[in-house]
C-alpha cells in the first residue's frame, strides 16, 4: 500500500508470470481507494476522518475480522461517500486503472446497484448506467478487458432484489452475468429462484456467492435451483465429497479469494484453506481478490504470498490461473486468445 492509500502491485512469482493475470471475483464497492474515500468524504462533507491513517481502520482490515458481517461493515463505510453518479463513475474508472497497474489482462468487476444507491437515495438504474459507461471508457483507456457482473444483494430481501434486478436489466446487453451476495445465513438462495430464472432468460451467465455461512447445502442449492455456473468462494463445499465430485465433473468453477477468506474467519488461516484440495480433486478453482482495497492486497499478492501460504505449489498456482481462462465469462474467440498467450 502506498502513501496515497492505493494498493501497490506486488511482483508475481516467475513461475506464474507467463500466464495472463485474470481476476474473476472483484467487488467494485470493495476496491475503492482509501484516498478516494477520503477525497469524496471531504468533497461531500461526510462524517468521516479527514486524515488517511485515521480513516484506514474504518475501510480496511487491520486485524482478522470475527465474521463476514464485520468485514462487510468496512465496505459499508467505504461506500458511504458515493453520493452522486459522478462518484460512481470515478470509482469504476479507478478500479480498471488499478487492475491495469496490477498487470491484469481480464477483469470481471461486480457491483450491487441498490447497495451503492441506498445511502443517498440514488436511482439504481442510474447507478448501473454510470458504471457501465465508465467501465467501457476505462477499458479503452487502460487496455484491461472488463466485463461487469450485476449483484442482487440478498441482505435486503427478495422484494428489494427484484427491484435491483429491474435496474440491472435496463443495461442487460452491457452486463455479462448475475450474482447473489450478502447475508447468506439469513437470506438463503431459495428466496431468489424467480430472480435467477429471469436472469437466465436475459441471457446472462450465473455466479452465486455460496458455501460461506450456509455450508455445502448452499452450494447445492445455487447449482440446482439458481443455475450457478460458478460459485463465489464455495469454501464449505469441501465438507461434502459428493459435491466436490460434482463440481469437478460438471466443470463448475470456484472463485476463491484466499486473503478475504482468512480475514472474514471463513477459514482460520491460509494453511487451513481447502484450495489445494479442490485443485487436487480436479475442481476448476481460481485465485481472486474479492475486495482488494478492504483487504489491502492485490492479485499479484494473492499469487506471490497467499497461495504459497495456503500450501500451493508453483504448478498449482499456474493451474489455478489456467482454470480462470477456462471458466471466464468470455466468448470462445477471446478465450482462445488468452490460451494463445499462455502458449506463447
Amino acid at each position: 500500500m502506498n502513501d496515497s492509500g492505493e494498493t501497490t502491485a506486488s511482483p508475481i512469482p516467475p513461475e506464474s508470470s507467463s500466464i495472463p493475470l485474470i481476476d474473476l471475483h472483484r467487488h467494485l464497492e470493495g476496491a475503492i481507494r482509501p484516498q478516494t474515500v477520503l477525497e469524496l468524504a471531504e468533497q461531500y462533507n461526510m462524517p468521516l476522518p479527514r486524515e488517511l491513517e485515521a480513516l484506514r481502520p474504518l475501510v480496511q482490515v487491520t486485524s482478522p475480522e470475527p465474521d463476514l458481517v464485520a468485514f462487510l461493515a468496512k465496505i459499508d463505510c467505504a461506500a458511504l461517500p458515493l453520493m452522486t453518479l459522478d462518484a460512481c463513475a470515478r470509482i469504476t474508472r479507478e478500479n480498471v486503472e488499478d487492475a491495469a497497474r496490477e498487470g491484469i489482462s481480464y477483469l470481471e468487476l461486480r457491483f450491487s446497484p441498490c447497495f451503492i444507491a441506498q445511502s443517498h437515495d440514488l436511482d439504481p438504474a442510474g447507478v448501473v448506467e454510470a458504471i457501465v459507461d465508465a467501465a467501457r471508457l476505462a477499458e479503452r483507456d487502460y487496455g484491461v478487458r472488463t466485463n461487469l457482473i450485476g449483484i442482487l444483494c440478498r441482505t435486503y430481501g427478495p422484494e428489494s432484489a427484484m427491484r435491483e434486478l429491474d435496474a440491472l436489466l435496463t443495461q442487460r446487453e452491457h452486463l455479462t452475468a448475475l450474482d447473489l451476495a450478502g447475508d447468506e445465513a439469513h437470506f438463503p438462495g431459495e428466496l431468489f429462484i424467480e430472480h435467477f430464472r429471469r436472469g437466465r432468460d436475459a441471457g446472462w451467465h450465473i455466479t452465486v456467492h455460496a458455501g460461506e455461512a450456509a455450508g455445502a447445502p448452499g452450494v447445492w442449492q445455487a447449482i440446482t435451483e439458481l443455475g450457478a455456473e460458478r460459485i463465489g468462494h464455495g469454501v464449505r463445499a469441501i465438507d461434502d465429497p459428493s459435491l466436490v465430485e460434482v463440481l469437478a465433473r460438471q466443470g463448475i468453477g470456484l472463485e476463491i479469494s484466499l486473503t478475504s477468506n482468512v480475514q472474514t474467519s471463513t477459514v482460520p488461516d491460509y494453511a487451513s484453506h481447502p484450495l489445494r484440495q479442490f485443485l487436487e480433486h480436479g475442481v476448476l478453482a481460481t485465485i481472486n481478490t474479492d475486495d482488494p482495497a478492504i483487504s489491502g492486497i492485490d492479485l499479484p499478492y494473492e499469487l506471490r504470498v497467499a497461495a504459497p501460504a495456503a500450501g500451493l505449489s508453483p504448478a498449482q498456482i499456474r493451474q489455478a490461473q489456467r482454470n480462470a481462462i477456462e471458466i471466464a465469462f468470455l466468448d470462445e474467440d477471446e478465450r482462445a486468445a488468452l490460451r494463445q498467450r499462455l502458449a506463447d
